[in-house]
Protein backbone atom coordinates (compact mmCIF):
# COMPACT_ATOMS: atom_id res chain seq x y z
CA UNK A 1 0.00 0.00 0.00
CA UNK A 2 1.46 3.43 -0.40
CA UNK A 3 -0.06 7.02 -0.08
CA UNK A 4 -1.99 8.84 -2.39
CA UNK A 5 0.50 10.89 -5.14
CA UNK A 6 -1.15 14.51 -3.97
CA UNK A 7 -0.62 13.30 -0.07
CA UNK A 8 2.94 12.94 -0.49
CA UNK A 9 3.15 16.22 -2.83
CA UNK A 10 1.56 18.01 0.23
CA UNK A 11 3.88 16.27 2.82
CA UNK A 12 7.15 16.87 0.72
CA UNK A 13 5.94 20.55 0.01
CA UNK A 14 5.35 21.06 3.75
CA UNK A 15 8.46 19.15 4.60
CA UNK A 16 10.41 21.87 2.65
CA UNK A 17 9.08 24.89 4.29
CA UNK A 18 10.07 23.06 7.50
CA UNK A 19 13.58 22.88 6.02
CA UNK A 20 13.97 26.28 5.37
CA UNK A 21 12.24 26.81 8.94
CA UNK A 22 14.53 24.88 10.54
CA UNK A 23 18.19 26.15 8.82
CA UNK A 24 17.32 29.85 9.63
CA UNK A 25 16.79 29.29 13.06
CA UNK A 26 20.14 27.43 12.70
CA UNK A 27 21.50 30.36 11.09
CA UNK A 28 20.06 32.61 13.83
CA UNK A 29 21.20 31.01 16.75
CA UNK A 30 24.97 30.97 15.40
CA UNK A 31 24.59 34.81 15.24
CA UNK A 32 23.36 35.19 18.56
CA UNK A 33 26.12 33.10 20.00
CA UNK A 34 28.16 34.70 22.55
CA UNK A 35 31.11 33.01 20.99
CA UNK A 36 30.66 34.05 17.78
CA UNK A 37 32.00 37.40 18.66
CA UNK A 38 35.55 37.57 17.58
CA UNK A 39 36.88 40.37 19.98
CA UNK A 40 35.38 38.92 22.68
CA UNK A 41 38.96 36.93 23.16
CA UNK A 42 40.38 40.09 23.16
CA UNK A 43 37.49 41.50 26.15
CA UNK A 44 38.68 41.46 29.59
CA UNK A 45 35.41 40.71 31.09
CA UNK A 46 34.53 40.10 34.58
CA UNK A 47 34.64 36.69 35.97
CA UNK A 48 30.58 36.59 35.97
CA UNK A 49 30.73 37.91 32.49
CA UNK A 50 32.32 35.09 31.37
CA UNK A 51 30.11 32.50 33.32
CA UNK A 52 27.18 34.06 31.78
CA UNK A 53 28.56 33.95 27.76
CA UNK A 54 29.84 30.43 28.54
CA UNK A 55 26.17 29.25 29.87
CA UNK A 56 24.44 31.34 26.84
CA UNK A 57 27.29 29.16 24.51
CA UNK A 58 26.49 26.01 25.84
CA UNK A 59 22.73 26.78 25.49
CA UNK A 60 22.64 27.88 22.06
CA UNK A 61 25.16 24.84 21.31
CA UNK A 62 22.44 22.18 22.59
CA UNK A 63 19.68 23.92 20.69
CA UNK A 64 21.60 23.98 17.23
CA UNK A 65 22.07 20.22 17.95
CA UNK A 66 18.36 19.88 18.27
CA UNK A 67 17.71 21.89 15.81
CA UNK A 68 20.41 19.59 13.46
CA UNK A 69 18.87 16.49 14.28
CA UNK A 70 15.48 17.88 13.03
CA UNK A 71 16.91 18.87 9.58
CA UNK A 72 18.44 15.93 9.42
CA UNK A 73 15.70 13.86 10.08
CA UNK A 74 13.24 16.02 7.51
CA UNK A 75 16.06 15.44 4.70
CA UNK A 76 15.42 11.64 5.62
CA UNK A 77 11.88 11.78 5.06
CA UNK A 78 12.37 13.72 2.12
CA UNK A 79 14.74 11.00 0.82
CA UNK A 80 12.14 8.09 1.97
CA UNK A 81 9.21 10.51 -0.35
CA UNK A 82 11.67 10.24 -3.49
CA UNK A 83 12.26 6.13 -3.18
CA UNK A 84 8.57 6.00 -2.31
CA UNK A 85 9.32 3.90 0.83
CA UNK A 86 7.88 6.99 3.25
CA UNK A 87 5.41 5.73 5.83
CA UNK A 88 6.46 2.67 5.77
CA UNK A 89 7.50 1.35 9.41
CA UNK A 90 11.72 0.79 8.43
CA UNK A 91 11.19 -1.44 11.41
CA UNK A 92 8.28 -4.05 10.37
CA UNK A 93 7.75 -2.41 7.42
CA UNK A 94 3.79 -2.27 8.24
CA UNK A 95 2.28 1.32 7.11
CA UNK A 96 2.60 4.12 9.77
CA UNK A 97 -0.77 5.44 11.03
CA UNK A 98 -1.42 8.52 9.16
CA UNK A 99 -2.34 10.53 12.48
CA UNK A 100 1.06 9.46 13.74
CA UNK A 101 2.22 10.68 10.71
CA UNK A 102 0.32 13.96 10.80
CA UNK A 103 1.83 15.08 14.29
CA UNK A 104 5.08 13.88 13.04
CA UNK A 105 6.06 13.64 9.33
CA UNK A 106 9.49 12.29 10.18
CA UNK A 107 8.28 9.22 11.78
CA UNK A 108 10.66 6.50 10.62
CA UNK A 109 8.51 4.11 13.44
CA UNK A 110 4.99 3.03 13.78
CA UNK A 111 3.72 3.21 17.22
CA UNK A 112 4.29 -0.25 18.54
CA UNK A 113 7.76 -0.51 17.22
CA UNK A 114 8.55 3.37 18.77
CA UNK A 115 7.08 1.66 21.87
CA UNK A 116 9.80 -1.47 21.68
CA UNK A 117 12.80 0.39 20.17
CA UNK A 118 12.24 3.14 23.60
CA UNK A 119 12.53 0.34 26.05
Amino acid sequence: MKFPKELLNSVYTNLIKLRKIVEKRISSLKLQDPFSDPDRLNDNAASDTEAKEESSHDRMEALEKVLKRNLEEINLALIRIKKGTYGKCQNCGKMIDTDRLAIKPTALYCVSCERKKEK
